[in-house]
């Protein structure tokens, strides 16, 4: 198998089963593969997991791109896209929370994470806060702003599964985001 077939076999693997503390043995079995050929193309379980973050961010910003190309109004693309991303959080959400704390330690294997845990974020976001009326020198802090500010509703979401809270608080954000900008 191919390291793209791996990688999308383990993101099917964790969709349907979560992601627990299973072994890299466990896994390799459950997709059908080995543990030495998981080795081979991610290095150690945290690197498969590493990778199966990426991808899942990737799949993310390419919904977002999917939502705002279409002519919905932009707070209605905005609650599509938050309902997608917090499904998607309650798999994939407290992977995606420890490694993140992996990669502000600097844990090796974390390195090629970083960079898709902000900065590939920014630019689309950047644009939608212009599209939303934003002035583009202030976008960039808002775009920021956005980013952190859902993070900080999906950690929420995680600890207290209170989902119409963190729905309610992510369409009070989209509303703070349209108002007009002084």
């Amino acid at each position: 198998m191919s390291r793209e077939s791996l990688l999308a076999e383990a993101v099917g693997h964790f969709t349907a089963n979560g992601v627990g503390d299973a072994s890299l043995r466990s896994i390799a079995s459950s997709i059908g593969t080995s543990h030495r050929m998981l080795i081979y193309h991610f290095g150690s379980r945290e690197g498969l997991l590493a990778e199966v973050v990426r991808t899942v961010e990737q799949q993310q910003r390419d919904l977002l791109a999917d939502v705002l190309a279409t002519d919905l109004p932009i707070a209605e693309q905005s609650e599509r896209f938050w309902r997608r991303v917090s499904e998607s959080a309650l798999v994939y959400g407290p992977l995606f929370f420890e490694l993140s704390a992996h990669a502000m330690q600097d844990l090796p294997y974390t390195e090629p994470l970083k960079a898709d845990l902000i900065n590939v974020w920014l630019p689309p976001l950047i644009d939608l806060c212009i599209r939303a009326g934003i002035p583009a020198d202030a976008a960039p802090a808002y775009a920021r702003l956005g980013l952190a500010a859902s993070r900080g509703l999906l950690f929420d979401l995680l600890l207290t599964g209170d989902q119409a809270g963190v729905d309610e608080a992510s369409a009070l954000l989209t509303r703070l985001f349209t108002l007009p900008v002084r």
